[in-house]
């Protein structure tokens, strides 16, 4: 997965080039630190190597490793200028906890069933937290993404009414299947966070906005992380 996530988002930053030279100057492309052929050599030798990692788990590990692959360079390509870049996060981030757990065992457990539909409401919703630290750049380069055809406070509405669904359901079933106590004051911290994130996402200032996004990223991560080991040990998964 690291070496797939490396070939997503290099070639994410090779389409973004031009753009990042007046808008976003310190990554290493626009300033000349990586030169765009080695930046072409991460793309294609991070693929190979991460589906030829994912076979050794098998053909259904690897088809999954290549659906993720795939939707992520369709996000890099295609979907990232259009109203529909939400999808490729919320088709992705359910993909890594199922590619991860057929991996290691070969098939997903039954709590998955809510954890599947609940990674598609997070990858929706920072898909828009992720469009709106960049809604000035998308705007200046003539990009029509989803937070431009919803508007700002509209899109940061729905990214709250999203985030709020999983922030319920996550805690909410913790407490129905019983999980231990630090399991769910660490998914309190986590929504707390969430929360924090949620509110930078406001900011007028794109550079708060892009620590809201980063926020709501690791909050989601630890949300999952508590929400994961609270099943553990009730031995559910």
């Amino acid at each position: 997965m690291l070496c797939l996530q490396a070939s997503i988002g290099v070639l994410n930053d090779l389409v973004d080039v031009e753009h990042d030279r007046g808008h976003k100057p310190g990554k290493p492309l626009p300033r000349a630190l990586v030169p765009v052929g080695i930046a072409r050599l991460i793309v294609v030798a991070g693929l190979a190597a991460g589906l030829a990692l994912s076979l050794a788990g098998g053909l259904l590990t690897a088809g999954l490793a290549l659906a993720g692959a795939g939707v992520g360079f369709a996000y890099d390509l295609r979907l990232k200028a259009s109203p529909w870049s939400w999808l490729p996060f919320a088709l992705g981030l359910p993909l890594l906890p199922v590619y991860a757990w057929v991996g290691a065992t070969g098939g997903v457990p039954g709590p998955f069933l809510v954890l599947i539909p609940l990674a598609v409401v997070a990858g929706t919703g920072l898909a828009l937290a992720n469009e709106l630290a960049d809604a000035e750049r998308d705007q200046a380069a003539g990009v029509r993404t989803a937070v431009g055809a919803l508007g700002h406070d509209r899109a940061w509405r729905v990214g709250l009414g999203l985030e709020l669904i999983v922030a319920a359901v996550a805690g909410g079933s913790l407490v129905l299947y019983g999980a231990p106590v630090v399991a769910i004051g660490a998914a309190d911290g986590s929504i707390a966070l969430l929360m924090v994130g949620l509110a930078l996402s406001r900011s007028p200032r794109p550079l708060t906005r892009e620590r809201g996004w980063e926020g709501q990223c690791v909050a989601l991560g630890c949300l999952a992380l508590a929400w994961l080991g609270g099943l553990a040990a009730r031995g559910l998964l």
